[in-house]
């Protein structure tokens, strides 16, 4: 998934295609998953806008990986929905953003594993900071210990998040696990990578960078 705007990045380049370690950051996202498998299946999810864009990316830096590209829509749900639509039934998919580019191997692989065994698999995170809730004037404290902060890639079998998606009544979602669970499906959550950060803002850039190699 990588047809997001990035508006909170304040930079004209779309974050996607920020130069990181000598290359775009979508580019060390689409090698964290060579790393696990040279013969993977990709469907990239572009804005038409910068399709263009990616394939000058493409011939400067010799990318040459096979992908399909999907134009996406005006929301992630859209998106996700328009890339799935080119998944064959029976598959096994990963659902990412394109701008996480830590994601490990043994992530990616526990992740496959599980989907097969519980249709879906979600990583997730535990909070490490205190939380409150915050309604009008009034605050109060949220127990931690039930939280978790959710990552991508989530995984699933393609025939049950493709029914998920296609039974939505609404587009406001923010994850892939949320509409699974909306269709009467409860997601199967495993243990996340603290370092699968999602770069969100210039600064994450710098954790990014130091994970990099």
């Amino acid at each position: 998934m990588a047809a997001g705007k990035g508006n909170r990045f304040n930079t004209k380049t779309p974050k996607q295609f920020v130069v990181v370690k000598g290359k775009p950051l979508l580019l060390h996202t689409f090698e964290a998953f060579l790393r696990w498998e040279q013969s993977a299946r990709f469907i990239l999810v572009l804005s038409k806008p910068i399709v263009e864009q990616w394939h000058q990316i493409c011939s400067s830096y010799k990318f040459k990986t096979n992908h399909q590209i999907v134009i996406g829509g005006s929301t992630r749900f859209q998106s996700v929905k328009n890339g799935l639509e080119q998944i064959p039934e029976n598959s096994l998919i990963a659902i990412h953003d394109g701008v996480r580019p830590l994601i490990s191997k043994i992530l990616i692989e526990k992740g496959f594993s599980l989907a097969e065994k519980n249709g879906s698999a979600i990583p997730v995170v535990k909070m490490s900071d205190s939380v409150r809730e915050i309604k009008g004037d009034i605050s109060k404290p949220v127990i931690r210990q039930n939280l978790r902060l959710v990552q991508t890639p989530q995984f699933f079998k393609s025939a049950l998040i493709k029914r998920a998606y296609q039974s939505a009544t609404s587009d406001n979602f923010t994850d892939d696990a949320s509409v699974y669970q909306q269709a009467g499906r409860i997601p199967f959550l495993f243990e996340g990578d603290p370092k699968n950060i999602k770069v969100t803002r210039p600064e994450d850039l710098e954790v990014v960078k130091m994970f990099l190699k």
